[in-house]
């Protein structure tokens, strides 16, 4: 009766059962796994509601693309034209648009590995098949491009990137650029950077130029209120496409008439998103505070891996130790949540993933709670 593209399993995992126990038994858990700004104990001006009272929200002005207006702030945000930017109500979203534009069914875009686990579910929805290729760890974290060309068939289509990677936190390099650059000539592929991390380095900001892509590729950057603003209740995404001329108004117009299908954006977000992108500044500074401290404290008294951006730390365990067993016992024995790293698709075992967006009093003894347990055990 039902669709081969909602086939998983829906029983849940020994993970999750857990979780749901020591919930129900009222058990206190220090949440290292924190996703969700609105919950994280940030101050958010009363500006972002005070925009929502805009009388036009109560007109409705379908536009494929998304209002002027509310193009218009996103492109002086990026500094990009406006013709570039297409609104939609999420990144999911706009991965979905785009392997609607890119890809028939049966065909293949790259992810990369370890990465964002909800790659797999957004391009099973769309008939979509996805082939990893390897982030590798030497210090600092890489393309592994001997995985990604081994990846390639015919029935490839586009290279998706995480830019900062989540959860490793690594920006793509120039070099890169220019590798990524012949390889999607090459082969004909588009370039999808997913970058709603890019706004959270830990050091200086770095420069992303894609134009080495661009001139004959085509490049699709993905960004929203989730992230830039610290707002995922506003559901508020955009897509910022780049490439050759005519190459960017044959998609331009098959995007159209996908969002002219769905129209999906609410009007009254539209309306109020320049003033959310303005007063979600200070949201941002606020987070990225929290991490760069989190982050500090951490290297203080453990050695997480190198990371140049993002919301997360990964530590890796004693050799020999299996990261999902060590979490559940963690949570059962400890009270501390954390996420292993085959969450991730960590290609080894004996990884976890620890959010900075964590208070920072929880944090910091919930890493003593999870030091203690694998010093206990090595």
């Amino acid at each position: 009766m039902f669709s081969r593209r909602i086939a998983w399993s829906l029983e849940q995992n020994e993970y999750s059962r857990l979780l749901a126990q020591r919930r129900a038994a009222g058990a206190m858990i220090l949440d290292l796994t924190e996703s969700n700004p609105t919950r994280a104990g940030f101050a958010y001006p009363h500006e972002i509601l005070t925009a929502f009272h805009d009388p036009r929200a109560l007109t409705y002005e379908p536009a494929p693309w998304g209002l002027l207006a509310a193009r218009q702030a996103v492109a002086r945000e990026h500094q990009v034209d406006v013709s570039r930017v297409m609104l939609t109500a999420s990144t999911s979203e706009s991965y979905g648009y785009l392997f609607k534009l890119l890809c028939n069914p049966g065909d293949l875009v790259l992810a990369p590995r370890p990465s964002y686990p909800l790659f797999d579910f957004l391009a099973k929805l769309e008939s979509v098949d996805i082939a990893q290729y390897s982030l590798r760890y030497d210090g600092v974290w890489h393309i592994d491009f001997a995985t990604l060309e081994q990846q390639i068939t015919p029935r490839t289509r586009a290279i998706l990137l995480v830019n900062p990677n989540n959860p490793t936190g690594s920006y793509v390099t120039s070099r890169e650029v220019e590798r990524l650059a012949v390889i999607c000539v090459q082969h004909g592929l588009a370039l999808v950077s997913d970058e709603v991390f890019f706004g959270y380095p830990f050091g200086a900001m770095p420069s992303m130029d894609w134009s080495p892509v661009a001139e004959r590729s085509l490049v699709f950057q993905l960004n929203g209120l989730s992230k830039m603003a610290g707002l995922p209740q506003m559901k508020a995404g955009w897509i910022i496409m780049d490439g050759p001329e005519s190459l960017r108004a044959e998609a331009a117009e098959r995007l159209e008439l996908i969002a002219d299908t769905f129209l999906s954006v609410s009007t009254p977000v539209q309306h109020a998103l320049a003033a959310m992108l303005r007063h979600g500044t200070t949201v941002r500074e606020q987070i990225q505070q929290r991490t760069r401290d989190n982050l500090a404290w951490l290297s203080t008294v453990a050695h997480p891996m190198h990371t140049q951006a993002g919301w997360y730390a990964i530590l890796r365990l004693p050799h020999g130790l299996d990261d999902q067993q060590f979490v559940l016992d963690l949570l059962r024995e400890d009270g501390v949540l954390v996420q292993p790293g085959f969450f991730y698709d960590f290609e080894h075992d004996g990884y976890v993933v620890l959010s900075l967006l964590t208070r920072p009093e929880d944090f910091r003894q919930g890493v003593e709670r999870l030091l203690a347990r694998s010093s206990s055990i090595s």
